[in-house]
């Protein structure tokens, strides 16, 4: 879990604000939990693949 916190605030119709904090009850979960778990999934979906470095090749080894 992280350590520190940052605010986002968004506008929402209340009707659907008050339906969204019914859902999160009847799942035992608060609201800033299940935003959390939306941001974590969409942004693991959404952002490119890290890079990797190519592989070396090891060198061809020498004859004794």
């Amino acid at each position: 879990m992280e350590l520190k916190t940052a605010r986002l605030t968004i506008l929402i119709d209340p009707a659907k604000k008050q339906a969204f904090e019914e859902l999160c009850r009847t799942q035992d979960m608060t609201p800033s939990q299940v935003v959390r778990r939306l941001i974590r999934d969409f942004m693991e979906e959404e952002a490119p693949a890290p890079r990797r470095a190519p592989a070396r090749k090891a060198a061809p080894r020498r004859a004794r």
